[in-house]
């Protein structure tokens, strides 16, 4: 048995705002979904799903977007579309010589546009990757839990990849910075079979925690490194 995920989740102080934003980047329907909202993915593009919060941002997230560009001029169409749909432009440090694009969305998430021939991006779609910070330890649990083959494992950094291909979910390695809050972005998976108690048990067995039990019923746990995601009820 395997999890399946569903999509990527964001807090957000303004969930239909930054869902309009996502959509007109990634050219995808906005659903309601519950109390949020909710951009579909496919077999090899994660959804994205975004959710009410009042809660602020106390550390730098530990999730952000790569897209992908085909040629320079792409790239500069694609940070053109952001900047006009309401992004800006962010220094975290980047060097001149670096080819990506650091940018925020409306509500001060980073993205990166990558620079065209990126090898390791190859193949993987405009959302080409989901890059995270984490631990070997972490990456290898992911890969487990979701079933998905370890497509990267060099000096601590690792990635993987659904086997129908499309996005890459990355973890960069050490140094990880020190968790100081509620991650603003997290998996949300259904168990494959529908089976939640037995998928909850087995996560567990691979060195995840359990932390609550939603109202729903949505089973709420933690990673090796602390990343809160959750499970959906039968």
């Amino acid at each position: 048995m395997s999890s399946r995920l569903l999509t990527v989740t964001f807090d957000a102080h303004a969930p239909a705002r930054l869902a309009q934003f996502w959509a007109g980047m990634l050219g995808r329907e906005i659903v309601a979904d519950g109390d949020g909202v909710f951009l579909p993915g496919t077999d090899t593009q994660l959804g994205l799903r975004f959710v009410p919060s009042d809660a602020e941002r106390v550390a730098p997230n530990r999730v952000h977007l790569h897209l992908t560009s085909a040629s320079d001029a792409d790239q500069q169409r694609t940070v053109a579309t952001a900047l006009g749909l309401g992004a800006g432009h962010l220094d975290v440090g980047q060097r001149p010589e670096e080819g990506h694009i650091v940018l925020a969305d409306p509500e001060g998430n980073e993205f990166c546009v990558i620079e065209p021939g990126n090898a390791f991006l190859a193949g993987c779609g405009f959302l080409g990757e989901l890059s995270c910070d984490g631990t070997r330890e972490v990456g290898l649990f992911w890969s487990e839990a979701l079933g998905w083959p370890l497509v990267w494992d060099q000096d601590q950094e690792t990635a993987v990849q659904s086997p129908h291909g499309g996005t890459k979910v990355a973890w960069g390695g050490p140094p990880v910075a020190p968790k100081e809050a509620r991650n603003r972005q997290r998996f949300d998976l259904a168990p494959v079979g529908g089976d939640q108690r037995a998928e909850v048990d087995r996560l567990v067995s691979l060195g995840a925690t359990v932390l609550e039990t939603c109202g729903d019923g949505t089973v709420v746990l933690a990673d090796p490194d602390g990343n809160e995601f959750s499970v959906k009820a039968n």
